[in-house]
């Protein structure tokens, strides 16, 4: 059997799951959530949802006059504060040929500023024992970084300083394209499947603003220049299109310290440009790529479904929660007694003005990506068909509170959460979203269900060279005890 799946499955398998990790393009975890119902039958939930209240009434939320939004939210007990800075800008901003410019640009804000230069802010943080990073997604680029509160007005100052005046020179821009191009290889071009996956999933709304990765093309990041990335800059990087956070130990001069960095910053006199949510006409597609790196088959199941700001973005929600997501969920229930997959992974994706939840599955030797596909679209013609009953509905709800509720509990996560605010939540940034999910009925997830996955399928077959295909056929055709024997022998 070990000669028929060459080079060695298991020796490869970690890294393919890491590839199909990534296959969501280049972001976001899978959340991990907690799941009891005790005395909740009668799905009365206000009660468990009382701490996002309370610690939202605790929240003072500011608007310079520049545009700038300003949380803090002062906690007890903590020397530390966190402070998140999250720029209305990301690769959906990006023009042809600067594709990969907000992710490239994120690289250079840490490489020296007109009165901290070179590594001077991460020499600074490193010296103050301070937490920082960055991440760049379609619509956003967030900053984050949790120090002694003693640092605060340091740490202000070093943060004002590189979003407001950051130096560009061709040495650091030459070394930042090194580390995004390796970055590249590393998470995308060096890994089984993943490039020719990622660039199928763009080409379904090829032609939008999403229609590009996150990281840009090669061609494009090699391209960049002192004098673009700082057009580029000066374009996006600037106090209306900012939200800034700051969660912990708040010293009482904290708004003085916000205002002397950040007041006197005047937004540009043209207006940020508005986009609007894709028009995309769902309908089935199959394709297929052979990468003859690939350790096993897999199947890419993904749907468009709609942006952050619609009506059925809380449902959308719970529904990718209850088929894929969470650990009671749909496709894990398959899972418990003889599976036909080994492995199912599922990252939604979720854009201001579009989304696209995804599945990857990976088949057991007898399985295949045809019946996988099958056992999906089984899966959800039962939600389509049949209201969930109110004990699901309750418990999906429950799930989403959950994970809202232990994001209380981390300065750092909590700042970057309220960074995120979207402008519906203005005000309400932690019991907005609540209160939408708290209103969706078994009707509406029904309804979601038939409007966005019914006969909307995009999949993509992910297939190895010949001869893992040729034996996995072969494999399939054999009787089960016979074909899970072997699988077993090898895995």
């Amino acid at each position: 059997m070990k000669r028929f799946i060459t080079h060695g499955t298991t020796r490869h398998m970690a890294s393919y799951l890491t590839a199909l990790a990534a296959l969501s393009t280049l972001t976001l975890a899978l959340p991990v959530y907690a799941q009891t119902m005790t005395g909740l039958r009668s799905c009365q939930l206000e009660p468990l949802a009382k701490p996002l209240f309370e610690v939202e009434q605790r929240i003072q939320y500011r608007q310079l006059d520049n545009g700038l939004q300003v949380r803090t939210l002062a906690l007890a007990d903590t020397q530390a504060v966190s402070i998140a800075s999250q720029f209305d800008v990301g690769s959906r901003n990006e023009v042809a040929g600067q594709t990969g410019y907000a992710h490239l640009f994120e690289h250079m804000l840490f490489k020296g500023s007109e009165h901290a230069p070179g590594d001077s802010y991460t020499q600074t943080m490193s010296a103050l024992s301070g937490q920082f990073n960055a991440s760049t997604f379609f619509d956003f680029t967030n900053y984050y970084l949790t120090i002694p509160s003693q640092a605060l007005e340091l740490s202000l100052w070093l943060e004002a300083d590189r979003f407001r005046y950051p130096t560009l020179n061709q040495t650091t821009v030459k070394n930042q394209q090194g580390a995004v191009l390796e970055e590249m290889a590393t998470s995308i071009d060096n890994q089984p499947y993943v490039r020719s996956a990622m660039e199928f999933l763009l080409a379904q709304v090829e032609g939008t603003p999403y229609g590009h990765a996150v990281i840009g093309s090669v061609d494009d990041v090699k391209a960049a220049t002192p004098e673009s990335l700082n057009a580029f800059h000066q374009r996006y990087y600037r106090p209306d299109a900012m939200q800034l956070s700051l969660v912990g130990d708040i010293p009482v001069q904290t708004q003085d310290w916000i205002d002397s960095q950040f007041g006197d910053w005047q937004a540009p006199e043209f207006e940020l440009t508005q986009l609007n949510d894709l028009k995309i006409t769902p309908k089935p597609v199959h394709g297929e790529i052979i990468d003859e790196r690939g350790p096993w088959p897999a199947v890419l199941l993904a749907w468009h479904t709609a942006g952050r700001g619609s009506v059925d973005a809380a449902g959308l929600s719970l529904l990718e929660a209850y088929l894929f997501q969470n650990k009671s969920s749909l496709i894990q229930g398959t899972g418990l007694n003889d599976p036909d997959q080994l492995l199912s992974y599922s990252i939604p994706l979720t854009m201001t003005h579009h989304g696209m939840t995804n599945l990857v599955l990976v088949p057991r030797a007898r399985t295949s990506l045809d019946k996988l596909s099958e056992n999906v679209e089984s899966l959800i013609a039962s939600v389509a068909a049949q209201p969930l009953t109110n004990e699901q509905l309750c418990q999906l709800k429950q799930i989403w509170l959950n994970k809202a509720l232990s994001g209380l509990d981390s300065p750092s996560r909590l700042a970057r959460n309220l960074s995120a605010t979207q402008p519906q939540d203005r005000l309400q940034p932690l019991t907005g979203p609540w209160q939408r999910i708290d209103a969706v009925s078994a009707k509406e997830l029904q309804a979601i269900a038939q409007r966005y996955f019914i006969g909307n399928t995009v999949r993509l077959d992910l297939l190895p060279p010949w001869y893992i295909r040729a034996t996995k056929s072969i494999l399939e055709f054999l009787p089960k005890d016979m074909s899970d024997s072997l699988e077993e022998s090898v895995m």
